[in-house]
């Protein structure tokens, strides 16, 4: 089994920890794993580097762990928190002179054609973002990556205008396998890479996704607090479903003020259950 590598980039609810005008003794904790950016990961896998969601905090990531380059971004959902920060992706295209590659699903793109207009106009604004919008569902998909795209030209309200090579042709491709989940009536896509899978804003994983889950080192879940929640998975709801897919190492993110400070809870959880905190590596 091909192996991955994984940094959390944030581990927090979408207002994040410590949240806006809190006291609570969560959100005053003097400990750095109790600062939660909002939720996204890092993966490192079979020679690419590939993003899950990009919140708002998506440019503050960036720079604190020193990302230069990005392979591909993939989308769970298309709430504001995993999506916020798209815009910024503006500095990679204008680095690396090429489109940034978006799988995500159809009604995800449909959405962002609606928040970010000006990325999908006829005649775009001079430095808007460049995106290649893939779109996926629930089945396994080849993620195909090339070399730098040649910068054919550039044209004013177009932006620029690549060459296709490295498209049908591509320097790197890997099998990506999305885990589907409800976040409440809302679909919404988690994703395999080889040993680790990684699932965000779900409270329900269907009886039959539980088969891409077998055999995992690490198998990352959302919990938002104790006790049942319209949207995603309780404390003792998250626990259960890390104890049924059985990974070696299970870690808990998307976590809230609503759950104690991070010694707290890593105290009270089950043997091979942590929770997860920002720029933690798994390998």
């Amino acid at each position: 089994m091909k192996k991955a590598r994984l940094t959390f980039l944030g581990t927090g609810t979408s207002q994040g920890v410590p949240m806006i005008g809190c006291g609570c003794e969560v959100c005053r904790s003097r400990d750095p794993r109790d600062k939660r950016l909002r939720a996204s990961a890092l993966i490192e896998y079979d020679g690419l580097k590939i993003l899950i969601d990009a919140g708002p905090d998506f440019r503050q990531q960036m720079l604190r762990e020193g990302v230069s380059h990005l392979d591909a971004i993939l989308l769970t959902h298309n709430h504001k928190d995993h999506t916020g920060g798209l815009d910024d992706i503006r500095a990679f295209n204008y680095i690396e002179k090429r489109a940034s590659e978006i799988y995500c699903e159809k009604y995800v793109e449909d959405s962002l054609r609606l928040e970010y207009s000006y990325a999908f106009a006829e005649k775009k604004y001079p430095g808007a973002p460049e995106w290649h919008v893939h779109i996926i569902d629930e089945k396994p998909f080849v993620l195909k990556c090339g070399g730098p795209y040649e910068v054919l030209s550039w044209e004013p309200g177009k932006g620029y205008v690549y060459s296709m090579e490295g498209q049908d042709d591509p320097v790197h491709s890997t099998e990506i396998i999305p885990i589907r989940g409800m976040h409440y009536k809302l679909p919404v896509l988690g994703y395999r890479f080889g040993n680790i899978a990684y699932c965000t804003d779900m409270n329900h994983i269907p009886e039959e996704e539980f088969e891409k889950l077998k055999g995992l080192d690490h198998f990352i879940i959302n919990c938002v607090k104790y006790g049942r929640h319209i949207s995603h998975y309780s404390l003792e709801e998250a626990v259960e479903v890390a104890q049924r897919v059985g990974a070696k190492h299970s870690w808990l993110t998307h976590l809230s003020h609503q759950l104690p400070c991070y010694n707290e809870l890593a105290a009270e959880l089950p043997e091979g259950i942590l929770p997860a905190y920002d720029g933690l590596i798994l390998e």
